[in-house]
């Protein structure tokens, strides 16, 4: 149980950039992480710090891998992304969706298209 709660804290955006680099090349030794920012590059100690930290979160696990370690993401991609969306729908939008899909709406950052698409997700998901 101790993991999922774990689980449940935010990342910063470091935390999150190594995370990203790991759903998306699979599990790297730290200095492969380093090879992936670019120039100027941060040290390795930093990133080593920041995927040490993942892994006490629970984001992270290692596997041996010659004299060193490999890390992996033991969250997934999907699961992070609706924890975080749940996570501003909460604190930006007084828990509404509704408010959150206004207020794209309004700015303008979502069609009438896009919406029709949505209901017809939901029609098909309640019928």
């Amino acid at each position: 149980m101790a993991k999922k709660e774990r689980i449940k804290q935010t990342l910063t955006l470091r935390e999150e950039e190594v995370m990203q680099m790991l759903w998306d090349n699979g599990p790297m030794l730290v200095r492969e992480l380093v090879q992936l920012y670019p120039d100027p590059k941060p040290h390795v100690n930093t990133v080593s710090t920041v995927v040490r930290t993942l892994e006490e979160k629970g984001f992270v696990g290692h596997e041996p891998a010659g004299s060193g370690y490999k890390y992996f993401a033991v969250a997934s991609k999907e699961d992070f992304a609706k924890r975080t969306l749940s996570n501003v729908i909460k604190g930006y939008f007084n828990n509404s969706y509704l408010n959150a899909v206004s207020t794209l709406v309004e700015n303008e950052n979502i069609s009438v298209d896009e919406l029709r698409e949505l209901i017809d997700l939901i029609d098909k998901k309640n019928g």
